[in-house]
């Protein structure tokens, strides 16, 4: 028997299989490894997980079927984490069709062959995006999520739709997770905690949008996976997840500790909002406690200082 994760060379796919490997537990590890960073990053996050001998790896696209169904095939798969996705809000409003195909073409394959084998249960990634403009905080799993204002948003609304019909129809336990500004070690070079730190380091002028007033529900890793892990665990008939730090964080005090840290003053450059993006994120995470157990332990000076401690030992940069 052994998990599915698709999306495991990315940032929470290695996390969490690290995790489950870890413990013993058979891994399938699928990822077309694409450039939409730095696949050396991918590369390296791939080489830790493929130390495990109970580690199998597919470098394979969501989008070919055929592909999909071989691997399915090869091994008795008992749970499927799909985590697999073009990611990005503002990439989308440039590359619209990059989402299409992974995030809407990519889901169906897999819930579809999942369906298919009788995986016993399915869980995949959301995201906090689906709450667009809602101005009730915290957001909640009950609150209205009709009205995206991207296109990366509309195509996770879309999966959890989907989710809901397979559920119901093929009666496939399901759980989505909608995940709020994951970061940590072997994070993305896409996400603003990535960003600062290297253009602190390079003495670069960061931009940052709202002019500041901006606020965050960052979430660590780690508290990420313990989410994701839960869930795995508690099969589901169709359940919709928010997987945050339960707190809303101020973008200049975030951006003061990575000063702190790095030892380093940032050139601050104050920007008016970008188009997609919304001013507050702030996650009710009192239905994924009372369901999964879960709750979040790792406030942003500790999360902060493990990814600083991370990126000079990573870069081999002397701070």
């Amino acid at each position: 028997m052994a998990i599915l994760i698709t999306g495991a060379a990315g940032f929470i796919g290695f996390h969490l299989s690290q995790k489950l490997l870890s413990e013993g537990i058979k891994i399938i590890g699928y990822d077309n490894v694409n450039d939409y960073y730095d696949p050396k990053l991918k590369e390296a996050r791939l080489k830790i997980l493929k130390s495990y001998k109970n580690f199998t790896f597919y470098k394979n696209d969501l989008c070919d079927l055929a592909a999909l169904e071989k691997v399915f095939s090869n091994h008795k798969i008992n749970k499927v984490c799909n985590l697999a996705a073009q990611a990005g809000v503002r990439y989308s409003i440039t590359n619209p069709f990059a989402y299409q195909k992974s995030n809407i073409e990519g889901f169906l394959n897999i819930i579809e062959v999942s369906k298919r084998n009788n995986v016993s249960n399915f869980v995949y990634a959301s995201s906090s995006s689906v709450y667009g403009n809602n101005k009730k905080l915290p957001f909640s799993v009950k609150d209205n999520v009709d009205h995206p204002i991207s296109l990366y948003a509309a195509t996770k609304k879309a999966n959890e739709l989907i989710a809901h019909t397979y559920s119901h129809l093929h009666n496939l336990p399901c759980s989505g997770f909608r995940f709020f500004t994951v970061y940590g070690p072997y994070g993305r070079p896409d996400m603003a905690l990535f960003i600062f730190t290297k253009k602190i380091i390079a003495g670069e002028t960061i931009d940052v949008y709202n002019y500041g007033k901006m606020r965050r529900d960052f979430t660590y890793i780690d508290d990420i996976v313990s989410g994701i892990t839960a869930s795995l665990n508690t099969p589901l008939k169709n359940e919709v997840f928010n997987i945050g730090n339960h707190k809303s964080e101020n973008l200049m005090d975030f951006i003061g500790l990575i000063e702190k840290y790095l030892g380093r003053k940032a050139n601050i450059n104050l920007m008016e909002i970008q188009p997609g993006d919304v001013p507050e994120t702030y996650a009710d995470i009192e239905n994924t406690t009372n369901k999964l157990g879960y709750y979040p332990t790792t406030n942003i000076d500790v999360g902060i200082k493990k990814f600083i401690d991370w990126y000079l030992n990573y870069y081999n940069i002397n701070s």
